[in-house]
């Protein structure tokens, strides 16, 4: 049976010009704007949060819930901008990972959260994925290393001459 060109264009074209550097983006800002939005609830209720918190790093409960929430931010910032985004990638996973730990934990009740179990772990498979495909040539990333390769070659230049 002959396969019409249409359907077989349609399928080439889509299993091999996929809009990966727009999807990571679009991955990026969203991923990066939830992640605000759980820092700043975070922010926000901290007197709420704080009784059944433990500090970490022997810090109040509070000051922990706070740079918690900073790091959160400053992390999210970076991964939308996909500025250093691998590396910020690695505490995002730790403090999910965290989370995911607390939202089980039989100390700590379940309406401390702003979400419920389940959500550390979308966190945790998006950062993976990210950690794992990299931020796409829509980042800061791709624009300095894309510079550095331009002045890497220009050296090489002017070391032949």
């Amino acid at each position: 049976m002959k396969v019409p060109n249409g359907i077989k264009n349609f399928f080439m074209y889509s299993a091999g010009h996929t809009y990966t550097n727009l999807s990571r983006l679009f991955l990026r800002l969203f991923i990066g704007l939830m992640f605000c939005l759980v820092a700043i609830r975070q922010i926000i209720h901290v007197s709420e949060i704080a009784p059944q918190f433990e500090g970490i790093l022997s810090l109040e409960s509070e000051i922990s819930i706070v740079v918690i929430a900073i790091t959160e931010l400053l992390c999210a910032a970076f991964i939308m901008l996909g500025f250093l985004m691998r590396v910020a990638l690695v505490p995002s996973i730790a403090i999910m990972a965290y989370a995911e730990y607390l939202v089980f934990s039989p100390n700590v009740s379940p309406n401390v959260f702003a979400f419920a179990p389940g959500y550390p772990v979308m966190f945790l498979g998006v950062f993976l994925f990210l950690l794992l495909a990299g931020p796409g040539k829509i980042s800061v990333d791709y624009l300095i290393a894309v510079n550095i390769e331009r002045n890497r070659e220009e050296d090489e230049v002017l070391d032949n001459v």
